[in-house]
């Protein structure tokens, strides 16, 4: 590809507003290469760090890359100057629990709503009900 440079400097925003780097990297390095870099360097004092490669998300130009992508293959002829810096956002992504319900919201809505949807159930039974005993 024309024009890509064999080295990028990169810095990682993270939603706080602080960096992580810059930093210099080959173009072939791979986004998931990337991620662990941002792995390594993330800052011991923020709360709700990554655990993993899969629960980071980097994004440039809008897009949120692929861990099999390489670096140069990321760079926007739009938005990267030659010679310039690169930043990409860093999106943590808490890792999901499967099987596992999360129900938020003050718990006297929860239960009227659930109370409600109970309420409609057997209204509906109610009706389905005497339709039946009707014939």
């Amino acid at each position: 590809m024309a024009g890509v440079q064999d080295q990028l400097d990169v810095k990682f925003r993270l939603t706080d507003g602080s960096d992580i780097g810059p930093k210099t990297f080959p173009a072939a390095t791979s986004i998931a290469t990337l991620k662990e870099s941002v792995l390594a360097q993330w800052p011991k004092q923020k709360e709700n760090g990554p655990r993993t490669v899969q629960d980071v998300k980097l994004i440039n130009a809008g897009k949120i890359l692929e861990n099999k992508k390489t670096l140069g293959e990321c760079q926007s002829p739009l938005c990267d100057i030659p010679g310039g810096l690169m930043t990409m956002h860093v999106v943590v992504q808490p890792p999901s629990e499967e099987g596992t319900i999360t129900i938020s919201g003050p718990p006297n809505i929860i239960i009227l709503t659930f109370s409600y949807a109970i309420l409609n159930l057997l209204s509906s039974l109610a009706s389905f009900k005497s339709c039946i005993s009707y014939y």
